[in-house]
């Protein structure tokens, strides 16, 4: 696996977490503790995926995504429709 670098990861984790606070209520640790759980997180460390591509909200779109149908790939996104 090709690991997306430290500091993108970073700047990732703290913005999509940033958008889950703001509409889901989270408080910022539990916030990181979803997001990094999830199979979203796994894709988007794996650089050849290429998650990164659909900036912070296009990866919170798909966090969603999986959170309300249990899988990522049913994202638009993901999809490509």
């Amino acid at each position: 696996m090709n690991r997306l670098s430290p500091n993108s990861l970073h700047y990732y984790d703290m913005a999509v977490t940033e958008l889950m606070m703001q509409k889901y209520g989270y408080d910022r640790m539990e916030a990181l503790r979803k997001f990094v759980s999830s199979q979203t997180h796994l894709l988007l460390e794996d650089k050849e995926n290429g998650l990164y591509s659909f900036g912070c909200h296009g990866i919170f779109d798909i966090w969603e995504a999986e959170m309300i149908t249990g899988k990522p790939q049913n994202s638009i996104y993901i999809r490509g429709e």
